[in-house]
């Protein structure tokens, strides 16, 4: 799929996703509100009646035609302007919610207008029956009354969450909609990066591969030539040269199957007793001898380091890794500082190169599988992407931390916390 293809896939599933998310919210905002105002109707006229039903038995007058007054989203004062009898008031209520259909928590007092107080009543449960509890706060008083009773709803929101159980399906199913379209776009992402990852790397092998073959085949023609039997020094150099060439195709297909085990197998260890100074001795004499430019490398070796336990081959395939792409990326005179020292009970490892650096956008991709810096169609500098991903894998399987450090035009440090 192109690029813009995808673009445009991920742009008009996300506006879909975010129309169709809002629109839901909507709704369940409007179902929310409309259930609510339904639930405190059924409670106001359930009041009301209890209202008009403890004035009859008291053989009173209602004060108001509404006696019920909503303070909060869960407390009601019901003014009857006359005593009450807290037995025959909880009858009331027990009785005309039932009649309602209102299954819900409830707690009522009366207001004792002789002591200026609530005087606590009970806690009912929606199966209308009572529970003893100690209460937490008094329910609030109300000035403008003076014969009147308070009911709070502890758990009147669950109860409207209750009656919306079509609704909360229908959200969780609309978010799980969500979460799958986000994971797809993130599968679509990782597809197309891998894909151009795939492309990148199938580029740079023909690159990698073209030259060396090439050698092969040029000197494969001069020594088939039958007058080369007459030119012995020329026949053992264009026999060198394939020999060379040979070795170094091996060399990078041993690269990429070494890679493709480690991924299927896994770090196989063996660790032992290794002097970090003397493998960097040998590891950089030997970058010093294959290099095939002059370079300079300056070592800074603290003499206290000692001995590590690690796997000897991976640590110096490490090595010669980050000494390999200093070398590369040094320009036309590398200059290469491999510094050793302890701190903190760890030692560190550091390679610090004199090249231009690597863009900050880029320091935590270069130890990703085939990433190499884009460079657009120049293929200067070979390689697979393989290498520092090698080292990153190895540090891993090591329980050791590798970092990058970079500025433009002064070089990178790649820096090694090896537990002791």
């Amino acid at each position: 799929m192109k690029h813009n293809q995808v673009r445009y896939v991920i742009l008009f599933g996300t506006v879909a996703i975010i129309a169709i998310f809002t629109v839901q919210v909507y709704w369940l905002l409007k179902a929310w509100n409309m259930n609510e105002k339904q639930l405190n109707e059924s409670i106001s006229i359930a009041l009301n009646h209890v209202a008009h039903k403890i004035c009859t038995y008291n053989q009173t007058a209602l004060p108001h035609e509404n006696p019920v007054n909503q303070l909060s989203s869960n407390y009601f004062v019901v003014n009857i302007n006359s005593v009450i009898d807290a037995n025959i008031l909880e009858y009331y209520l027990k009785s005309e919610f039932a009649r309602v259909g209102l299954d819900v928590d409830y707690e009522y007092a009366i207001y004792d207008c002789h002591n200026d107080k609530m005087v606590y009543g009970n806690y009912i449960t929606s199966e209308g029956t009572n529970r003893i509890i100690t209460p937490t706060t008094n329910l609030p008083k109300y000035s403008d009354y003076l014969y009147y009773f308070g009911i709070r709803f502890p758990s009147i929101q669950n109860t409207v969450v209750s009656h919306m159980t079509i609704w909360l399906i229908l959200s969780a199913i609309l978010l799980a909609l969500v979460l799958f379209f986000s994971y797809s776009i993130l599968v679509i992402f990782r597809q197309k990066r891998f894909s151009e990852l795939q492309k990148d790397f199938i580029n740079n092998m023909t690159h990698e591969f073209k030259t060396p073959m090439s050698s092969i085949n040029i000197s494969a023609d001069v020594i088939t030539d039958p007058g080369i039997i007459n030119d012995p020094e020329r026949l053992q150099t264009y026999g060198n040269i394939i020999k060379n060439e040979n070795n170094r195709l091996n060399k990078q297909v041993e690269k990429v199957l070494q890679i493709a085990r480690i991924e299927k197998k896994g770090f196989e260890l063996n660790k032992e007793k290794v002097n970090l100074n003397d493998l960097i001795h040998t590891v950089v004499n030997n970058c010093r001898t294959n290099a095939g430019k002059e370079i300079t490398i300056l070592r800074e070796l603290d003499p206290q380091t000692g001995d590590i336990m690690a796997d000897a081959v991976h640590l110096s395939n490490i090595i010669y890794n980050l000494m390999d792409n200093a070398i590369k990326y040094g320009g036309e005179d590398p200059e290469i500082i491999v510094e050793t020292r302890r701190k903190n009970g760890n030692i560190l490892l550091k390679i610090r190169d004199n090249g231009p650096g690597i863009p900050r956008s880029y320091e935590k991709k270069v130890f990703r599988k085939f990433f190499r810096i884009p460079t657009g169609n120049v293929h200067d500098i070979k390689g697979f992407g393989l290498g520092l991903y090698y080292v990153r894998n190895t540090c891993k399987a090591h329980h050791w931390k590798i970092e990058l450090h970079s500025e433009p035009n002064r070089g990178c440090t790649f820096t090694i916390t090896m537990n002791v």
